[in-house]
């Protein structure tokens, strides 16, 4: 009988399984984190367990929170098990399982967000933290600036004390807070974005101005916006990954699993304070954008790269993925040959020996990690960490016709069947559109590049268009195979 998680419980649960050693009863709030998914907490929530582990930062104890109705559920799960997580390892060497305490509340949730802004006005709450995915920060997505026409935006606006986004409810917070006299938080982004800092900065500012000009100096003067870069493959939990769990004798309804490796390199730029991360493992340094080019370029862009054609050839796994000696070629080929020549080395790590940490990450058959989920979102995702480099090339003249493929790939599994006629489900909030272009892109691949909101400037370009065209008319005509067997070439 595996033992229910929840804080009476920890000292039954099996020998093998860590557990928390402080009292979590004496933990305080110190941070809000908004998106309080897997990865939050097989990463952040985990580094500040570790610092708590060592009797310190016993005071920055994180209260999640959700602004949209499905949150309830999760929120529910949690309280359920007071707060717990089971992580568990996905070592090639071998699993292993530890309870994460760091998290001691859930703000309940409701139209408005009224309980979650009286959380963030809170004094002992010095850092607001989200993890809200790389399409959930209400950009342009040509210019990557502030989209204030969205409609969730234009409701903020209109009901700045009921907003319905995550960055009104931190607005409303921080005007709470100047109105009281209480000194700010800092807006902390996890998100997988370059200059995450900055665009939080930029979408936080802009909102208010929108509402109230004091306000949004008020805020530009004493708030602050760390940049950093967060990295650990989490897959989403499915059935296999609640049985694992039960093996390990813990009954958890939320289990997470995850890679055995993490980093996190965090600008260390605070207005009220922040634990000592950097005494568990992460890097606090000035060299953020470095760090997260190499990450978002290579692990965030080669994932997009593969996904594509996994998904079009009906490969379910990343790891069965990297199996396959064509796509494990053009993820190789295209990161040595026009990834890594626009990225600085880091401290200990050049972008070739990057390429091969990815290779190997990529490659680990613990981590059962979706296909489906990689690819999902591919509007974000590819205008996030392909198209820069695509862009990059075009304005060095350097080579693109790998990135281009990419691209390619990108549009014919967007046409929403896959090589053995099955239908590839739709996996983007744009699918609609994408599926349109793509269908239209089989006789004439401009009309995929047409779709200026995400190519700009880069559809009028002539050698990225031609190598478009090339690739895209050889996958409808000769399959995916082929087509990277040509590449290779």
């Amino acid at each position: 009988m595996a033992t229910r998680l929840c804080d009476a419980n920890l000292s039954d649960l099996p020998a093998a399984i860590a557990r928390p050693t402080y009292d979590r009863s004496a933990v305080t709030p110190g941070i809000v984190h908004i998106g309080l998914g897997n990865f939050h907490r097989a990463h952040q929530a985990w580094y500040l367990h570790r610092l708590m582990q060592q009797g310190e930062a016993l005071d920055w104890g994180i209260i999640g929170a959700g602004v949209r109705p499905y949150d309830e559920a999760q929120r529910r799960k949690m309280a359920a098990q007071d707060y717990l997580t089971t992580l568990i390892e996905l070592d090639p060497k071998g699993t292993s399982a530890e309870v994460v305490g760091s998290m001691i509340g859930y703000v309940p949730i409701e139209e408005g967000n009224g309980a979650l802004i009286a959380q963030m006005a809170d004094p002992a709450i010095r850092i607001v933290a989200l993890t809200v995915t790389e399409g959930g920060y209400y950009l342009d997505p040509a210019t990557k600036k502030f989209d204030p026409s969205h409609p969730d935006i234009q409701h903020d606006v209109a009901h700045p004390d009921a907003p319905r986004t995550a960055f009104g409810a931190m607005v409303a917070a921080l005007r709470r807070r100047r109105d009281a006299d209480i000194p700010a938080f800092t807006c902390q982004s996890c998100d997988n974005l370059p200059g995450n800092g900055e665009i939080m900065h930029m979408v936080i500012v802009s909102l208010a101005r929108l509402m109230d000009a004091g306000l949004a100096d008020w805020i530009e003067a004493n708030s602050a916006f760390p940049n950093s870069m967060v990295d650990c493959i989490v897959p989403a939990t499915g059935p296999k990954e609640l049985a694992l769990v039960q093996d390990f004798g813990v009954d958890d309804a939320v289990p997470v699993t995850h890679e055995n490796f993490r980093q996190w390199v965090i600008e260390d730029k605070f207005c009220a304070g922040r634990p000592a991360w950097e005494n568990v493992g992460a890097t606090i340094t000035d060299l953020v954008h470095d760090y997260e080019a190499m990450k978002l370029r290579i692990l965030n862009g080669g994932h997009q790269v593969i996904a594509a054609p996994a998904e079009i050839l009906g490969i379910e796994t990343i790891h069965e993925t990297m199996e396959h000696p064509q796509i494990k070629g053009l993820f190789r080929k295209i990161a040595l040959e026009e990834m890594a020549p626009h990225i600085h080395a880091v401290p200990g790590m050049t972008p070739e020996a990057y390429v091969d940490l990815i290779d190997e990450r990529f490659s680990n058959p613990k981590i059962a990690d979706t296909v489906r989920r990689v690819a999902f979102d591919g509007s974000s995702r590819h205008t996030g960490a392909v198209l820069p480099q695509i862009r990059d090339a075009v304005a060095k003249d350097t080579p693109l016709d790998g990135l281009a493929l990419s691209q390619a790939l990108w549009a014919r599994m967007c046409a929403g069947t896959r090589e053995d006629g099955s239908e590839i489900i739709a996996n983007d909030p744009v699918w609609d559109d994408l599926k349109a272009a793509a269908t239209a892109a089989k006789d004439d691949p401009s009309a995929w590049l047409a779709q200026r909101h995400f190519y700009g400037a880069l559809a009028d370009d002539p050698r990225f268009t031609a190598a478009f065209d090339k690739w895209l008319r050889m996958l409808w005509s000769g399959g995916v195979v082929a087509t990277l067997k040509t590449y290779l070439a």
